[in-house]
């Protein structure tokens, strides 16, 4: 395996190829074990998957590389990441491993993997596992299943109705789009206990529909199904269930951005927001900037993904921060673990508290035009080190000046470019990404060439 196991977010490719063959998971399993075992005499690992196909084998694989080393393996089947997360911190799991790709299609896989307090792993732990596995230790071909613990989605869904205490949601119609995902079973449970009407939408899942034209992903469908219904609002996990975007009664689409505008808001003005400041990232869009400068919050910006908010959060004790994707996380959460169905509770807290319609409370937010292409490439050589790209890009943003940006940047996940465009003209910004994108993808390639000659 190589130095770059670890992405942005766990490990994540296509199932059964690469890092995700049953060969290489079972001694993964091993790995981990080894790294997170501590003195621990019986140690125990909480494993949970969110309804792909691939989840099953690949639990059962990591379950015969983790008892190898002297765990006891527990599996919650069908759930959440942070409700896995969250129960297996409060259960005393030694590792909590999610098998989930996320937002991704079906055809992918992926492993999150959580210490002892429900805490992501650190550079230095990926590290360790990473140098187990460089020295190519055998897979483990036989060893006992994991016992599957059907307690996991209770106490998760109890956690869940805590942390909403006194939320009643009599007279509500909520459409929930499930995303097909690890929340399909539970989320409309969630709202349905708080009193709320809930259609449901994208909460069947198959093993192959997961993401498939469903879920924040793909809102749609929710916004569609929303005025179908006059919805009071619409909520949309991702599959794994740790992002949320929400849609109004209107129909239209509430996203990360216009969220934490909206949250930071009703923290602020219940003296509640630490340091009145707003944890988020370079993808976030300036309407976010300008809409809580007028609120008098101010924003620290990081890097593209949840580690580096999260990081950010936890060295400043902030307590708010997220994505435009809807991956938003609370600082009054130990583990500051971002969990879509929590999002959406403190959304309808706050709406609850000022009387009024989601459209309403997501008013303070506007939107710049902007167009995020999402571009296939062969190979991911340095930005700059693409022929003539910088010198567009700056030719760009000079025309641009400063009414709008650019930010160019490499998915964690996938084989993949992001162009991302803001300003105030959609088809002139849009003509931009065009141009960098077309750029981006003949000059990636000639370098691929160049280096293959």
């Amino acid at each position: 395996m190589s130095a770059s196991l670890f992405g942005t977010d766990g490990i994540r490719g296509k199932a059964g190829d690469g890092p995700l063959r049953e060969d290489r998971v079972s001694a993964l399993g091993a790995a981990i074990g080894h790294v997170l075992k501590g003195r621990a005499r019986d140690p125990i690992a909480l494993l949970g998957n969110d309804g792909r196909r691939s989840g099953t084998w690949i639990e059962a694989a990591l379950a015969r590389g983790l008892g190898s080393v002297g765990f006891g393996v527990r599996s919650a089947g069908l759930i959440t990441t942070p409700g896995l997360a969250r129960v297996g911190r409060d259960s005393g799991a030694r590792v909590t491993i999610m098998v989930s790709a996320s937002h991704n299609p079906a055809a992918d896989n992926g492993i999150k993997i959580f210490g002892p307090r429900g805490v992501k792993l650190d550079a230095e732990q990926e590290r360790a596992i990473e140098e187990r596995l460089a020295q190519a230790p055998d897979p483990i071909e036989s060893g006992t299943a994991p016992v599957h613990d059907p307690t996991v989605e209770q106490r998760y869904l109890e956690l869940l109705l805590k942390q909403a205490g006194s939320l009643d949601l009599t007279g509500l119609h909520l459409v929930v789009d499930c995303a097909n995902g690890g929340g399909s079973r539970i989320a409309p449970r969630l709202f349905a206990r708080l009193g709320a009407r809930v259609t449901s939408i994208g909460a069947s899942p198959d093993g192959e529909n997961i993401n498939a034209d469903c879920g924040s992903t793909h809102p749609d469908r929710l916004q569609s199904e929303v005025r179908t219904v006059s919805a009071d609002a619409g909520i949309a996990l991702d599959g794994d269930g740790d992002r949320c975007l929400m849609v109004d009664e209107i129909g239209r689409l509430v996203d990360g951005d216009a969220l934490l505008t909206l949250l930071a808001r009703d923290l602020s003005e219940r003296r509640k927001l630490s340091e009145d400041t707003v944890v988020a990232t370079v993808m976030s869009n300036k309407g976010l900037h300008l809409a809580l400068a007028r609120l008098g919050v101010k924003v620290v910006t990081v890097g593209v993904g949840d580690k580096h908010v999260v990081e950010a959060m936890r060295a400043n004790e902030f307590s708010l921060g997220g994505e435009q994707s809807g991956h938003i996380v609370f600082g009054n959460d130990n583990a500051l673990i971002g969990d879509g169905q929590l999002t959406a509770l403190r959304v309808l807290e706050a709406l609850q508290r000022r009387k009024c319609s989601l459209s309403t409370l997501a008013s303070d937010f506007q939107a710049l035009p902007q167009v995020l292409l999402n571009v296939q490439v062969e190979s991911k050589p340095a930005l700059e080190d693409v022929p003539g790209l910088l010198e567009l890009v700056r030719a760009e943003e000079a025309e641009l000046g400063d009414s709008g940006r650019i930010l160019l940047r490499y998915s964690g996940t996938e084989s993949l470019a992001r162009v991302m465009v803001e300003g105030p003209d959609r088809g002139d910004i849009g003509a931009r990404a065009q141009r960098i994108a077309a750029h981006l993808v003949e000059n990636i390639a000639r370098v691929s060439q160049e280096r293959h000659s």
